[in-house]
């Protein structure tokens, strides 16, 4: 029995929580407003798993100009940046 519950709990379905800052979630909730986004979790998961896709992070891989504008312009609209 104790095997069943081990294999239950770190399986495929399993689920942890993440904790953010309230301001953050709010900002992110008022972003993902009218964009098919059931939930503040479905779009951090789908941000998430599109990181991970991007494979490891490289010291040696730096990005464009146009990817740190893309960056910037993300900050600005979760309220990081002015």
């Amino acid at each position: 029995m104790a095997k069943k519950r081990r294999a239950a709990k770190g399986g495929a379905g399993s689920k942890v929580t993440i904790k953010i800052p309230r301001e953050l979630y709010e900002n992110l909730r008022g972003l993902i407003d009218g964009t098919g986004f059931r939930s503040v979790t479905e779009f951090v998961v789908s941000v998430m798993r599109d990181l991970v896709a991007g494979g490891p992070f490289d010291e040696e891989t730096s990005l464009t100009s146009r990817e740190i504008e893309m960056v910037r312009k993300r900050l600005r609209a979760l309220g990081y940046l002015e």
